[in-house]
């Protein structure tokens, strides 16, 4: 199987590649069965960000999937989830991700501590590969895009996958209206 292409980017298998991959998202993947069908790029760190990398290689927004990370406390105990959004949508943190959470406020996770429970860079934060204790939030538009764009772990590298398979990773939960229904 070939791996995914968009617009001027062409991709390797990722696991041809785990010089390109945080530690935690090789793992990950050597242990998916859709794996085949990931490719990696390697790109400038310094584009690594959604609006950096759609201008750099004349992509639209919407063909990059954001993994935020947000977290809550509920009777003493931390509660968090890699939200997975559409790259022109924002994760309804305040009411759908405090409500799914459990949570009497849902923040983002602070960097370092992304980072640190992550394996993964900050700004290359994805869903394959998150801590075990940590929920994965997908919101359905993200599983209608033909190739989404989404970090490797590593601010140097991006993963282009189908959308329909974000729901596969392991731990992924659908949930409709994540991203709120608004766009950027």
């Amino acid at each position: 199987m070939s791996t995914p292409t968009l617009g001027s980017i062409t991709t390797v298998p990722a696991l041809h590649r785990p010089d390109l991959l945080a530690d935690p998202v090789a793992a990950a993947l050597r242990a998916w069965p859709a794996a085949d069908q990931v490719g990696v790029v390697e790109i400038d760190p310094s584009i690594a960000d959604t609006a950096a990398m759609s201008a750099a290689y004349d992509l639209a927004l919407d063909t990059g999937a954001n993994c935020v990370v947000v977290g809550g406390r509920r009777d003493g105990a931390d509660r968090v989830a890699a939200c997975v959004v559409r790259a022109d949508t924002r994760a309804d943190v305040n009411n759908l991700v405090k409500r799914t959470l459990d949570v009497r406020k849902a923040s983002f996770l602070p960097m370092e501590r992304a980072v640190e429970e992550s394996g993964m860079e900050y700004g290359g934060i994805t869903p394959v590969g998150l801590p075990a204790g940590w929920r994965l939030l997908v919101d359905p538009r993200v599983l209608e895009m033909e190739v989404a764009v989404i970090g490797s772990g590593v601010r140097r590298s991006k993963l282009l996958v189908p959308g329909r398979l974000v729901a596969d990773i392991p731990r992924a939960e659908v949930i409709e209206g994540l991203a709120g229904g608004s766009e950027r």
